[in-house]
């Protein structure tokens, strides 16, 4: 935690020594620029795709003990250059015999042993902090913050995953695409049966990453909204949807769709949480702030006492005084939502539950790529077209 709270740059080289736990934390954090430096969450940024690479004759090592014999059998070229790493596997591009460019990716190494052990030393640390705190299991909740590492991070250790949450999305768009189309969205295509749990085959995607198009400045505000609403139908309209969409994890293909790679990690948020989340941003944009703030009480068990309800408005209002008018670069919306939970859990008496921190997450991705890309952006208000349409195609409030 040192690495990633001090002032000074982070030693990316140690934190990635710690092993994956590190890293998965170290990527959360980078997108926290209400925690920490803006300059801190970019470095920490590079975690998504620039990680540290392994040897090319481990590469060869791995793809001979690891890979099918039908891989040997179709491959005819393989660059030995990565062209990217993340912390659970490296991309290299490849062709087949048929003359497909695909990108192969490949397990670094035997993490899931040591990951184990570390998540379950913290899981101790954490829990002796709760007993302490008991509060924090409904803020922000960090024993639901670890486990939902855990859970997406085993998960992406079998590279097979990648092929099924990529063909759950697929079936979810096409069953929505009467009410709800997403004709920009797109997945890659997969050669399964070249691939198995250690070595993944798939096409070499025309395009650029969001990280890569923030880099050069080249992502459109109109594209961002589009990705928004894309995204947005799944968190909100279905509750299943891709639990680690960072910016190293979606292509602007060369058509401009939106390609969803890494897709192992999909994830299911209660529809308590995403309902009563979709009903707080849908009256917050349109300033009826009082419906908001009921939207948020719903998540108790039961309704609080008057006078507690009326300690949570007042808070709330507090908290949300000139919002409408304050860009994202001014006032990030994550801020205004970690101290959001924080004002439900202790005068509304609202659960998110541990399976609530995979949309609050998300939320905090959409929130960090637009501080990143156009901080003068009155999020909230742009957000609205979008949440009619929710409302409206995917019959939610």
């Amino acid at each position: 935690m040192r690495q990633i709270t001090r002032k000074s740059p982070a030693n990316l080289d140690w934190i990635q020594k710690q092993g994956l736990l590190a890293i998965k934390l170290s990527q959360i954090f980078a997108l926290r620029p209400d925690i920490i430096s803006l300059e801190k969450c970019k470095q920490l940024q590079t975690l998504y795709s620039k990680a540290s690479t392994i040897p090319t004759e481990n590469v060869f090592k791995i793809l001979k003990e690891k890979a099918p014999d039908s891989y040997h059998d179709n491959i005819s070229w393989f660059d030995v250059e990565p062209l990217a790493a993340a912390s659970v596997g490296q991309v290299h591009r490849a062709r087949l015999k048929n003359g497909d460019n695909v990108v192969v990716k490949i397990i670094k190494g035997d993490h899931e042993k040591k990951f184990k052990r570390d998540v379950k030393r913290m899981s101790r640390w954490l829990r002796i902090a709760m007993i302490i705190s008991p509060k924090l299991r409904k803020v922000g909740n960090p024993i639901a913050l670890l486990e939902h590492v855990q859970d997406y991070t085993l998960r992406e250790l079998d590279l097979r995953n990648e092929i099924i949450g990529a063909s759950k999305l697929q079936s979810i768009k096409e069953e929505l695409s009467g009410d709800f189309p997403m004709p920009r969205l797109r997945f890659p295509k997969y050669y399964p049966e070249l691939s198995n749990r250690h070595v993944l085959v798939s096409e070499l995607v025309d395009g650029q990453t969001l990280e890569q198009g923030i880099v050069n400045s080249s992502l459109l505000w109109e594209d961002l909204l589009e990705l928004f609403r894309i995204h947005g139908a799944f968190m909100f309209g279905v509750g299943t949807f891709h639990g680690d969409l960072h910016p190293g994890n979606c292509i602007i293909d060369s058509e401009g769709n939106f390609v969803f790679i890494d897709n192992g990690a999909i994830c299911e948020a209660p529809r308590k949480v995403s309902n009563s989340l979709f009903n707080f941003f849908y009256h917050l944009s349109a300033d009826d702030k009082d419906l908001a703030f009921e939207a948020l009480i719903s998540l108790a068990e039961r309704r609080p006492r008057s006078d507690d309800v009326e300690m949570f408005k007042k808070d709330m209002h507090s908290i949300y005084r000139d919002f409408e008018n304050l860009s994202v670069g001014e006032q990030s919306l994550t801020e205004v939502m970690m101290k959001t939970v924080r004002s439900a859990v202790e005068n509304a008496g609202a659960d998110y539950g541990e399976e609530g921190f995979p949309i609050i997450r998300s939320l905090m991705y959409m929130d960090g790529l637009v501080i990143r890309t156009y901080p003068e952006v009155k999020l909230i208000s742009e957000m609205r077209d979008s949440l009619d349409e929710f409302k409206s195609g995917l019959n939610l409030g």
